[in-house]
């Protein structure tokens, strides 16, 4: 069975290694010595200043959307996982769809002006598989209308921008460690923030509020991640350099293999260092999109359809039409791909991909 991805691990004895630290110290929560590493150690490997790990990837984007206050609207994209657009709901914030660019398939930071209202208090973007937005653009929009930019970089792990660290764009950044994300911590995340003083709100709001043993804060929840978390992430984060030289191998080969007159792949943003997370495709109807993922499935070959259905489509979030997000989330596939997909099951997909659009092509003439 290949499935779209498959979880990084690290030889056991590597993880044990990391993990037997935390066992010495009887220490298996509240930012143990292993967390305190693993931040640094992020650091150190993205070149930025400052991070903070939490518990999952969706606790950082609560935590960054509480920060603003306790309700108005939030400018945001229809194209991206449900936990996005969750979080603007659970915090008890709307969110106003803007669609998104046709060719890098984030936020089209052209439409964001016409969305703003008296009561809009942040643009929340993605870094679409990696893919940056236009960060500058959006920036100069939220300076202009003293706006917060909040991004979702669940993606983004070792991706730069014009030679930074596409953490160090906007005033917080969240990030997933998700088993199924290229750099995981099992489960995990991070928020990103360059501001001491924001980042200290956002310190204590994910442990409870806590300023001391016996003193608040203010409001806060537990978003802390434990030793056990930690060990794994430092097991992987070393094989960092590895994981991404091989995904890029594989991206070079679906490149390569796939029939690009037929197949629409995803366009990368100018003056960008990518990170090879998603290889996703863009099939000319979603009838040829399922009849491919009949093809693959028959083989036991599961890619997925990332991101679908546009998020304003959802029942209980009812946003207005997003015309472009909408026909791209019908046409969009992610292929397999991680360290371990050996080449040879790059090129049968490739094979039976190229057949099957190429059937639906003679079907037609």
């Amino acid at each position: 069975m290949i499935n779209v991805t498959q979880s990084y691990l690290p030889a056991l004895d590597e993880y044990v290694q990391y993990l037997q630290r935390a066992y010495d110290k009887k220490w298996l929560t509240n930012r143990g010595e292993l967390v305190l590493e693993l931040e640094k150690k992020i650091c150190t490997f993205l070149d930025v200043q400052k991070v903070l790990i939490t518990n999952n990837g969706t606790t950082p984007l609560q935590i960054a959307i509480k920060s603003l206050g306790d309700t108005g609207e939030i400018i945001t994209t229809p194209f991206s996982y449900i936990a996005t657009c969750s979080a603007i709901l659970w915090e008890n914030f709307t969110p106003v769809f803007v669609d998104i660019d046709p060719v890098h398939l984030t936020i089209d930071e052209s439409g964001i002006e016409s969305a703003i209202t008296s009561k809009t208090k942040a643009i929340l973007a993605t870094h679409v598989y990696g893919n940056p937005c236009n960060v500058l653009e959006i920036q100069g929009i939220a300076q202009k209308h003293g706006l917060k930019v909040i991004y979702d970089a669940a993606h983004a792990f070792g991706v730069e921008f014009e030679g930074r660290s596409i953490f160090e764009y906007g005033d917080i950044s969240t990030c997933s460690f998700h088993a199924t994300k290229l750099f995981h911590t099992g489960e995990g995340g991070a928020i990103f923030c360059r501001d001491e003083t924001l980042m200290d709100q956002l310190y204590h709001m994910h442990n409870f509020g806590h300023n001391g043993l016996l003193e608040f804060h203010g409001l806060g929840i537990n978003a802390k991640i434990s030793e056990l978390q930690a060990a794994m992430g430092l097991a992987v984060l070393d094989h960092m350099d590895e994981i991404l030289q091989k995904r890029k191998a594989i991206v070079d080969l679906y490149d390569k293999l796939l029939d690009n007159e037929l197949i629409t792949g995803l366009q990368i943003r100018k003056d960008t260092k990518w990170n090879y997370h998603y290889y996703p495709v863009i099939f000319n109807s979603e009838e040829q999109l399922l009849e491919v993922e009949k093809v693959l499935n028959a083989e036991n070959i599961f890619p997925r359809r990332y991101f679908y259905p546009s998020l304003n489509t959802v029942k209980f979030i009812n946003g207005k039409s997003m015309p472009v997000a909408e026909d791209i989330s019908k046409r969009i596939l992610c292929l397999p791909i991680y360290p371990g997909l050996d080449h040879s099951s790059v090129e049968s997909i490739s094979v039976l991909i190229n057949q099957c659009v190429m059937d639906s092509v003679m079907k037609i003439i």
